[in-house]
């Protein structure tokens, strides 16, 4: 299964960095709301990565990892959106590249026609 002609997990990554760093831009929200937006964005992206792909694990150790590391910018450091946002950007480009190694599409559920 591919989504645009590319591996699932890195297309779903690219879409969470995306929005991740979106929030950066602030649209009025402090640091703590930007930090919990963009861990929600991250979890939830992470369990469509880890719906689509097996193993779950890699998928899943991703989205926990981003989601901290959002959640310990905004209220663990005294740090400003954009800098939550750049750093959950980072985190998951890179966890997307090496998670993308360690998991292939899930097989579907009903056979292909033909």
């Amino acid at each position: 299964m591919k989504l645009f002609g590319r591996e699932p997990a890195l297309i779903i990554a690219t879409i969470s960095a995306a929005l991740s760093l979106l929030v950066s831009f602030q649209f009025g929200l402090d640091a703590e709301q930007a930090g919990a937006i963009v861990a929600v964005i991250s979890a939830v992206f992470a369990a469509a990565t880890a719906a689509i792909t097996r193993p779950i694990a890699p998928s899943a150790f991703t989205g926990l990892v981003a989601a901290a590391v959002a959640l310990l910018a905004a209220y663990g450091m005294n740090v400003s959106a954009e800098t939550v946002g750049a750093l959950n950007a980072v985190v998951l480009a890179v966890l997307g590249l090496m998670t993308r190694g360690q998991v292939t599409p899930a097989k579907p559920t009903t056979p292909a026609a033909g």
